[in-house]
């Protein structure tokens, strides 16, 4: 593949680092590690060329669109990223639909560029978020049902999170991931995103959607106590850095223009160590404790 646009797989993975959470934590085991980290590169891939890349992003995620047939296909693919994804696909046997979730949301991001309602956001979510979370449980060979579902919520949360902390920088791109009723509502213009500072309003406005970020983290956060040993805590530790990034924004006074409130490692820590009391105080019926075993 000739891509339209510079993807260096380097710089794509040299991402990893500005995420609100661990993408692949030290602790877990090395096989765990090294399939997530591809699954990382792919998912940054897709991003940066949706966000990014110059020139024509649609037919650019319509190269990595064929690339990714030739991974599930012929194995051969011609971009280093999805090289490296292929050995992950074929051992922890993952599902293609999630890949291609994403790409789909990278091509709504070129043609749809403001969201109406909280559902619709959600929707998004669904395509943009929730399959990474979901190949994330392939990799642990734990996808069921139940924790499929609460895999959702804690994805949904997280894209939120990094959202509601690039308000500014989404309005700078022509994009408002705000629902236009939830503006409406609290009386916030487009023109407010552009601001040096957040207004009242918008400040408002946030404080609201932090919140619901935050409803969403919680109602996955029985996902930890259903894994074992470092799986569960390499969960924990993504939904930790959701609680510290939105604990972040609250701190900015709920204004995200001056730049994006990010998390302190500390306060990363701290989350942490508040789910993981959570988890031990509450088990399911049945279940080991989540960080211990394994």
């Amino acid at each position: 593949m000739q891509p339209r646009a510079v993807l260096v797989p380097g710089a794509v993975l040299a991402r990893a680092g500005d995420e609100n959470f661990p993408v692949a934590s030290r602790w877990l085991p090395r096989r765990e590690r090294a399939h997530l980290l591809a699954l990382y590169g792919f998912a940054r891939l897709v991003d940066d060329a949706g966000d990014e890349a110059p020139g024509d992003r649609l037919a650019l995620l319509e190269d990595l669109a064929a690339d990714l047939e030739r991974v599930f296909q012929a194995g051969d693919p011609q971009h280093p990223l999805l090289r490296r994804l292929v050995p992950t696909v074929r051992a922890c046997a993952l599902p293609r639909e999630p890949f291609e979730a994403l790409l789909e949301a990278n091509r709504r991001d070129q043609r749809v560029h403001r969201t109406a309602t909280w559902e619709e956001l959600l929707a998004y979510c669904e395509l943009s978020a929730n399959p990474v979370g979901r190949l994330v449980l392939h990799v642990f060979s734990a996808a069921s049902p139940e924790r499929l579902a609460l895999s959702d919520a804690i994805s949904s949360g997280l894209q939120l999170v990094e959202h509601w902390q690039d308000v500014a920088e989404d309005a700078a791109r022509g994009r408002v991931y705000l629902p236009a009723e939830d503006l409406a509502r609290f009386g916030v213009r487009e023109a407010d995103l552009r601001a040096r500072r957040a207004s009242p309003e918008l400040r408002g406005l946030l404080r609201f959607e932090v919140e619901r970020a935050r409803g969403l983290l919680a109602a996955g956060e029985p996902l930890v106590r259903s894994l074992r040993g470092r799986f569960g805590l390499a969960v924990a530790a993504f939904a930790a850095g959701g609680r510290a990034a939105l604990d972040a924004i609250e701190r900015a006074g709920f204004d995200v223009l001056a730049g994006p409130p990010r998390a302190r490692r500390r306060d990363r820590a701290r989350q942490l160590l508040l789910l993981l009391l959570a988890a031990r105080r509450a088990p399911p019926p049945g279940q080991p404790l989540a960080w211990h075993g394994r």
